[in-house]
């Protein structure tokens, strides 16, 4: 009997999966707090490059988005719980998250950049930064960067909770600099009125062990099939130059590259 319901059980699962499947539907998961990337209007709906990035690639993929919004650091257990199909939140490609999820091809890049005030001459460097306090995103890699490149060098690193809080401590002076994806910094700080005096310092920081070799869609490891087809969806993205659209349109001139 225990091999018959366990049967039954297998049967009923392949059976919604192959019925999901025939509906046509992606399930998205995203944290939508993080502008240009993804966040909500004043009305409540999605909006941002990775929700234009996403229905691209569903109706390369001849399905239909749906998306479901949840914290970024529970993106991949609410992914291994099935609650959806993949992420697509900004998630850098990194050695730590492969442990976990698979991911897809590398879809876009976009540097790590460091913000202060545009008169301090500050570099992203321990020698520039040093006795400095630079404010950083709680688990983001960008936290991660900074304390393999920095603390231990003179400079003070400051984890925050909420990205708002380190603009806000940077504009009151409690912070010289803070380090952020690009994008997001002038999103979120640098085009916004209390980012006035502000600007990038130095060059993109780099270490693709931490920082990861670019954004693509956290899928469940041996999930093959949704793989197979979302690179192949993905490739014709690319090769419309929808990458480089989106990018202009919510990036502007901030450099942003489509690995092949």
């Amino acid at each position: 009997m225990k091999k018959i319901a366990t049967l039954l059980i297998l049967t009923c699962g392949m059976a919604a999966m192959s019925a999901m499947a025939a509906e046509g539907k992606i399930r998205f998961g995203l944290e939508a707090l993080y502008p240009p990337f993804e966040s909500k209007s004043p009305s409540g709906e999605l909006q941002g490059f990775d929700i234009d990035l996403g229905n691209a690639v569903c109706q390369a993929a001849g399905a239909t988005c749906t998306w479901l919004d949840t914290s970024f650091d529970g993106l991949i257990p609410a992914l291994q719980g099935r609650k959806f199909d993949a992420i697509n939140s900004a998630m850098n490609v990194t050695e730590k998250r492969r442990q976990a999820i698979d991911f897809t091809q590398v879809i876009y890049r976009v540097p790590t950049q460091l913000i202060a005030r545009a008169d301090a001459g500050l570099q992203p460097t321990p020698a520039s930064l040093k006795g400095k306090n630079i404010g950083v995103l709680q688990g983001s890699i960008q936290e991660s960067y900074a304390n393999a490149h920095w603390a231990g060098q003179g400079v003070n690193v400051v984890a925050y909770q909420d990205q708002n809080q380190v603009y806000m401590d940077l504009t009151s002076g409690r912070l010289d600099g803070t380090l952020v994806l690009a994008p997001a910094g002038q999103s979120g700080f640098l085009s916004q009125p209390q980012g006035k005096g502000f600007a990038f310092s130095g060059p993109a920081v780099s270490d693709d062990a931490i920082l990861g070799s670019g954004i693509a869609f956290g899928i469940r490891k041996g999930d093959d099939a949704l793989k197979k087809q979302l690179d192949e969806a993905i490739a014709k993205v690319k090769a419309q130059g929808t990458i480089d659209t989106l990018a202009k349109k919510y990036f502007g001139d901030i450099k942003v590259s489509a690995p092949d």
